[in-house]
């Protein structure tokens, strides 16, 4: 199949780089000094756990044209990168378009696509459970494999089988979900406090103490209490159970410092993604509005990056 993934940073990279595996036709849309290294080195991955070294020749863009056909484009981009994209996507000829990624307005990237491009599009939305950063040109990854979470807005992906053919010999493992938008306003409640959390230990989880592990549990609570009170269902539902269980607060305490002596910290660092954290925060900002409840802990929390850029109200 001929794939287009727009976006080389670390989860393009290593979704691209499934994908050429799995015996696709993959291009990559790059910007800057990483151009000329795709081109010269290819896909460079250095898989952590695997203790191996991947490289994978790919076609390399820096831009999209409206000409430009492909069986699907994967849009794989931090939230507020992915949206300025949408003008481009919307006036290219491509019909089937996923976004990867944090994302809690899928309903306005759809709307945005439906109301402007040319010829009606599919679009479904997913999450790349990988991590890992860039490196001297290369990727270093702490995933021993890739997996997705992905759906639409309407009820059942009825394109699944075209999905399922791109990845049917990659080695990779897709979760088709009914309720894609649940999962990601679910999924940025876990991912802004962890990188509260990661902020006020300055990135050293070492430092973290009963005190903050508690703080993040509450903080959690309220950002889940916030959603359902505007009538989501929490997905995963075990996981916001598991985290709400007060007998579950010690636990949860000691699983940060193993955490903290793991190479993810080091090697999947959300300190360095705060712009993302910015954006996602203005978004849990507008729910918070409409379901107007108090959340003193997450404010809390979230005072740990305010000093270092405007949030609310830039």
């Amino acid at each position: 199949m001929k794939i287009l993934i727009y976006g080389a940073g670390v989860l393009g990279s290593y979704l691209a780089h499934a994908l050429i595996r799995g015996g696709n036709d993959v291009t990559i849309l790059a910007r800057g000094k990483r151009i000329n290294e795709l081109k010269n080195n290819g896909i460079v991955i250095r898989h952590y756990f695997q203790l191996k070294t991947t490289i994978d020749k790919v076609n390399v863009i820096s831009t999209l044209q409206p000409e430009d056909t492909y069986d699907i484009i994967f849009v794989v981009m931090q939230y507020q990168q992915s949206q300025t994209v949408l003008p481009v996507i919307s006036n290219n000829k491509s019909k089937n378009i996923v976004f990867v990624g944090n994302n809690p307005n899928v309903h306005s990237f759809q709307d945005y696509l439906n109301k402007n491009s040319g010829d009606q599009k599919q679009v479904a939305f997913g999450f790349q459970a990988s991590g890992g950063r860039r490196e001297n040109g290369r990727i270093i990854t702490v995933r021993a494999g890739g997996s997705m979470d992905i759906g639409v807005l309407d009820g059942e992906l009825s394109w699944s089988s075209l999905i399922e053919k791109a990845f049917k010999n990659a080695k990779y493992k897709l979760n088709f979900n009914d309720n894609i938008d649940a999962w990601l306003k679910s999924h940025m409640i876990f991912v802004l406090v962890l990188a509260y959390v990661t902020h006020a230990c300055n990135g050293n989880f070492r430092k973290a103490d009963r005190k903050l592990a508690n703080q993040m549990v509450k903080a959690l609570d309220e950002g889940y209490l916030m959603l359902e009170t505007l009538g989501y269902t929490i997905t995963p539902l075990n996981i916001a159970n598991f985290v709400r269980t007060d007998r579950h607060k010690f636990l949860i305490y000691l699983l940060l410092k193993i955490y903290s002596i793991t190479p993810f910290p080091r090697l999947s660092d959300p300190l360095t993604m705060l712009d993302e954290t910015i954006a996602l925060t203005n978004a849990f900002y507008d729910l918070k509005q409409k379901a107007n409840i108090p959340t003193p802990n997450w404010d809390a929390l979230e005072n740990h990056i305010s000093p270092k850029k405007n949030l609310i109200g830039s």
